[in-house]
């Protein structure tokens, strides 16, 4: 450490700074939390079933092969090889100085873990459980509900990023 603070990594590489465990805790409870609610689903509610239903919203216990929206049915080794893909894709840019925004890291570590809470459930039985239901839309979990929130928070924080003076290259 300089007197003028911590050492910050050279430009371009990838470094756990002190104090960045937190964006893996996140996503670690974001797993952890998503399988909580999947168990506590194929424990309650038969597949098929439905729960709770208020208003435009029902607890129900579907099971999906393929990815968002149903696509993709049956294709579990490739959408464990492009979660697997992802999630590395992610660390590196969660430990990229670039993305040193907090709530670009808080976005990258949403993502992280609903992508892992899913491949838990893709490697364990083919399949992800999804059990939140919303009327006019497709059933999702946790972990698809923590993949948005991650997008979003990564696109707010990349909106709000103050602009950068450009150089020209004109004399």
């Amino acid at each position: 450490m300089s007197a003028r603070g911590p050492a910050s990594p050279p430009r371009g590489r990838l470094a756990l700074r002190r104090g960045d465990s937190w964006f893996l805790l996140l996503a670690a409870a974001v797993v952890g939390l998503d399988q909580l609610t999947k168990w506590a689903i194929r424990q309650t509610v038969e597949r098929g079933d439905s729960y709770l239903d208020i208003g435009v919203f029902r607890i129900v216990h579907i099971t999906n092969s393929g990815a968002a929206f149903g696509i993709l049915q049956n294709a579990g080794p490739l959408l464990a090889a492009t979660s697997l893909i992802g999630m590395a894709a992610l660390l590196v840019y969660l430990f990229n100085p670039g993305f040193a925004h907090p709530l670009m890291r808080v976005g990258l570590a949403l993502m992280l873990g609903g992508a892992g809470g899913n491949l838990v459930d893709r490697l364990n039985s083919g399949e992800v459980v999804d059990f939140l239901k919303v009327t006019h839309w497709p059933a999702f979990n946790l972990a698809d509900s923590a993949i948005t929130i991650g997008v979003v928070c990564l696109l707010w924080a990349m909106t709000r990023e103050p602009q950068r003076p450009t150089t020209s290259g004109s004399s």
